[in-house]
């Protein structure tokens, strides 16, 4: 056989696409070409494929009188990193008649190493997905990436150590053991480092962050440095509701083709807490072809943003339109892409750059003209997406070094935010899971799914006028008082839901 067709895949932004690796060995003075827009590293799989097909005790094809070209089809996507150099090896292997197996309904990833060890590599869980979806039965991946591609049913997984292992096993000689399910109940909990029951005082943020988990609210915490706003942030992870599969799958997904993936699996709402010196490509995603940044890495989890105003200010005016569709668009000369970019933002932020504007007993070095230049950085379309600002104030020193009492305050907070989930998704249900949290609702839908009694409605709209409210800023009002609502099991939102969304509102708005 002188020509041979193996299935791969190749993760373009966040999408796993088909990739066709045809061989083609023909008479002629040696050469050995990859076409396809294949990049460097892709290209420099010819010497990686020729030592490991030496070292494996086969053939190499830089010891034989033969033109050898490989075509990775399609032509119009540009071949990236190093997964294509399994693939490659078999194709040679097959095309030579070096080996005789079945091609078809199997799909192979890996990198090689000089001596025909298979390496890990990125995006598994991508390729085993659009492998399942497309109807492959097979799909062989390194070992270390084994439990990842076993997460999708209706698939059999296989993972290697070696080249020559895979030989043997597509061969019939040695098979290779199917890779069990992976049972992502069992996989072990990621242990929060801080809950609520670590922070003293602070009663009011506390219940801030409450609210935030329990409809998925953005949320600004303000005041002088030291006083928790870092731990506080911190801590809304340990009172997150629990994920579902599909969404955790989503998020492990991404996380596995950006190479961010410790495990397999991610068994908690990811947390991404970004330096406020990140340039900004890493920050919202790009590059010439264009990878995710930190607010895709975020999705279905936190974003905690330390130091808000002092991120470069186009990174923070790129946040717009995530805290409003929960997507990032992102366009480059070699493509765009929508990005999804569903979190919860959490800004902490200082009340100016020494942090000792308005405290007692400390002395201001910013002038005026430093605070007015500090505060304009967060711009008022983004100070009318964040749903609530809280003030983070000194705690008294004789309540710091309390004993901590267990988690009876964490476990308390979480069952709330339980329940309150569980309201909602009852709500919800049938929206055909277009709408997820309180903090979803589109302004179409708010009035059927967010009843409010008229006493409430009169005390919103005065506030609305006192305050001179956007539309933004009054659907984002109601939508926090539905979720204030669900913590209290009431069915509508009444008076004390409004009074209580609009302080968290009404500091901001009265500043800017």
């Amino acid at each position: 056989m002188r020509f041979s067709k193996i299935s791969t895949a190749q993760n373009h932004m966040l999408s796993a696409h088909l990739i066709s690796v045809e061989t083609d060995i023909s008479r002629g003075l040696h050469s050995f070409s990859i076409v396809g827009l294949p990049n460097k590293a892709v290209e420099e799989a010819r010497d990686r494929v020729s030592a490991a097909i030496k070292n494996s005790g086969f053939k190499s094809p830089k010891q034989t009188n033969a033109k050898i070209v490989v075509s990775l089809a399609p032509s119009d996507i540009r071949k990236e990193g190093s997964a294509f150099d399994l693939p490659i090896a078999l194709g040679y292997l097959l095309a030579a008649g070096e080996t005789e197996f079945e091609a078809a309904n199997r799909l192979f990833v890996g990198e090689l190493s000089l001596d025909g060890a298979v390496r890990s590599v990125d995006g598994v869980l991508a390729y085993a997905r659009m492998a399942q979806e497309r109807g492959f039965r097979e799909i062989y991946v390194p070992k270390e990436n084994e439990r990842e591609a076993a997460l999708i049913d209706g698939l059999n997984v296989y993972g290697l150590s070696t080249l020559s292992e895979l030989i043997g096993h597509l061969a019939g000689q040695s098979p290779i053991a199917k890779t069990p399910h992976t049972d992502h109940t069992k996989l072990s909990k990621i242990v929060t480092g801080i809950d609520l029951d670590d922070i003293a005082g602070q009663e009011s943020a506390k219940r801030g962050l409450v609210i935030a988990a329990a409809g998925r609210h953005n949320i600004g915490l303000f005041g002088p440095p030291g006083t928790g706003k870092t731990m506080l942030a911190r801590a809304l992870l340990s009172i997150m509701p629990e994920p579902s599969f599909e969404d955790m799958l989503e998020a492990t997904e991404i996380h596995s083709i950006a190479g961010a993936l410790d495990g397999p699996f991610l068994t908690n709402p990811p947390v991404r807490a970004p330096h406020h010196t990140i340039s900004y490509t890493a920050f919202i995603g790009g590059g010439s072809v264009p990878r995710p940044g930190e607010i895709t890495l975020a999705h279905r989890g936190i974003l905690f943003l330390d130091e808000f105003p002092e991120f470069e200010k186009r990174a923070i005016e790129a946040l717009r339109q995530p805290l409003e569709d929960r997507v990032i668009s992102v366009s480059r000369t070699r493509g765009s892409a929508r990005f999804p970019a569903d979190f919860i933002l959490v800004a902490a932020l200082n009340p100016c750059p020494c942090g000792n504007k308005g405290i007692h007993g400390k002395e201001c070095r910013c002038s005026p003209a430093i605070i007015k230049s500090y505060e304009k950085r967060i711009s008022g379309p983004i100070i009318d997406r964040i749903d609530m600002w809280i003030e983070v104030s000194q705690v008294e020193h004789e309540k710091l070094m309390r004993a901590r009492n267990g988690s009876v305050e964490t476990e308390k907070a979480k069952s709330a935010v339980d329940i309150a989930r569980k309201a909602q998704m009852e709500r919800f249900k049938e929206s055909d899971g277009k709408i997820s949290s309180n903090g979803s609702i589109s302004a179409r839908d708010l009035p059927k799914l967010a009843a409010i009694s008229s006493e409430a409605t009169t005390i919103l709209n005065e506030a609305a006028l006192v305050y001179d409210m956007s539309a933004r800023g009054y659907h984002r009002t109601v939508k926090l008082a539905r979720t204030i609502a669900d913590l209290a099991s009431a069915e509508n939102i009444e008076a004390p839901h409004v009074l209580e969304a609009l302080q968290y509102r009404q500091r901001r708005l009265a500043e800017y």
